[in-house]
């Protein structure tokens, strides 16, 4: 086994193609059903929010969709990302498993969000739109939207969830310096934003809520397009490159993986690192553990209903058969803001309703010793929405530790943490709860 603790690839290894597990789930992906008729929604329909090219992603059931080489040209800006392996905290844990990750934080926007903005601008570029509407929760999403629309020339009017806005000034500050227009959400942008602040004067805003707001200022000004960071299915699509880099990063290392985690809000970073090693369980036999992990504050897939729900508490989005706190769900104003939704990508729920994968949920302060621990022995501050995915490793690592026996663990340190210390502040000084 290699002692090594860095595992690079070239630009030549950037995947060529995204994967879509659509075409290899056992049982067939349900399809999105129109509000009002609860029949699938026809591509039409969708194309009046979103991009034509994204929407014939969303609804395909190919295997491989080719990436354009311009999206494949912006991506080799920091892709491939490295995969690193943890030997300090292997050491700290004085566990017999080996601790690798998958760190995404290298991309100019510190996350693997771009990812997926750098193709939806591209196609919304090449259908000639010429201003894209989204919402944030921590502002990794918005962030990356609001870079990969100054590359391609494009406006970008960003809903950020009220808690964070206030909580993380410095994303806010980062979307602005590429040029997007940022706004609390709740805000008075919108009719509905207006609405529901009036009716709930002291809310933190919710993903739900700054959704609601990003499709109402999309069907309200021409021209417009909606661009969404997560849950639909061409958003995981878009994050497979982790994945088909990290397996051929673990061919490298010389070892594959017993369980393969990321943490879970809207589900694109999970799927991200664990479907292209689902394709391997589902084709090849293979016996790797996927497992997702989300706050217990936020529990979708450990306490959610799986079921047919909006994506937003307007209920202008098409219904999802997904697993759901309920559109209406209102979450704590955690610091981890990118997992505040109340709903699960339909592609990890299916996958997690035929028993595929497996679910874990985390208090805030559980989660925040993890990040230290990690931050203090193999030097990264990691984002806090990362930090879930730390927190399970180490209790793989110890689970290993228990048993004698030896364990290979891949997370995906899906960001950094360098404009969320306001966060580990409050960690430090004791004043975090949840």
């Amino acid at each position: 086994m290699s002692t090594a603790t860095r595992f690079d690839l070239s630009q030549k290894d950037i995947p060529e193609a995204w994967y879509n597990i659509a075409a290899d789930v056992p049982e067939p992906m349900p399809l999105h059903l129109h509000p009002g008729t609860q029949q699938p929604v026809p591509p039409e329909m969708m194309e009046t929010i979103f991009s034509k090219g994204v929407v014939e992603q969303e609804l395909s059931t190919e295997r491989w969709i080719e990436m354009p080489e311009p999206v494949r040209e912006v991506l080799a800006l920091w892709r491939p990302t490295p995969l690193l392996r943890s030997v300090r905290l292997e050491r700290a844990l004085d566990t017999p498993a080996h601790i690798y990750y998958k760190y995404e934080g290298t991309s100019p926007a510190g996350s693997h969000k771009p990812n997926s903005a750098v193709p939806q601008a591209w196609y919304a570029k090449q259908a000639g739109i010429k201003r894209l509407a989204t919402e944030t929760g921590a502002g990794q999403w918005g962030s990356s939207l609001a870079l990969a629309c100054k590359l391609f020339d494009i406006e970008c009017n960003v809903y950020m969830v009220g808690s964070s806005y206030r909580q993380k000034p410095y994303r806010r500050m980062a979307m602005e310096t590429w040029g997007a227009t940022v706004h609390a959400s709740p805000s008075s942008e919108t009719a509905f934003g207006r609405r529901f602040r009036a009716e709930n004067p002291d809310t933190a805003g919710s993903l739900g809520v700054a959704i609601s707001e990003a499709v109402e200022d999309t069907m309200t000004h021409p021209g417009t397009r909606y661009a969404l960071g997560s849950v639909l299915n061409h958003v995981c699509l878009h994050q497979t490159v982790i994945g088909q880099e990290a397996l051929r990063q673990m061919e490298l290392a010389g070892e594959y993986p017993d369980v393969v985690i990321g943490c879970a809000g809207g589900g694109s970073n999970f799927a991200g690192i664990a479907f292209p090693f689902a394709r391997r369980n589902l084709k090849e036999g293979c016996k790797t553990r996927l497992l997702a992990v989300e706050p217990s504050s936020c529990p979708s897939l450990t306490r959610g209903e799986y079921r047919y729900d909006f994506g937003d508490v307007a209920m202008t989005t098409p219904l999802l058969k997904m697993y759901t706190l309920g559109n209406d769900f209102m979450p704590p104003a955690l610091h981890a803001g990118g997992l505040r939704y109340h709903g699960m990508a339909p592609t990890v729920s299916h996958l997690h309703s035929l028993g595929l994968i497996e679910s874990r949920a985390y208090a805030q302060t559980e989660v925040f010793d993890a990040a230290a621990l990690f931050a203090r022995t193999e030097g990264l501050i990691p984002a806090p929405e990362s930090s879930h995915a730390i927190k399970a490793a180490i209790d793989e690592a110890l689970d290993a530790k228990k048993e004698g026996k030896p364990r290979v663990i891949v997370f995906n340190l899906s960001g950094h943490g360098l404009l969320d210390l306001t966060s580990y502040e409050a960690h430090l000084n004791g004043s975090l709860n949840m």
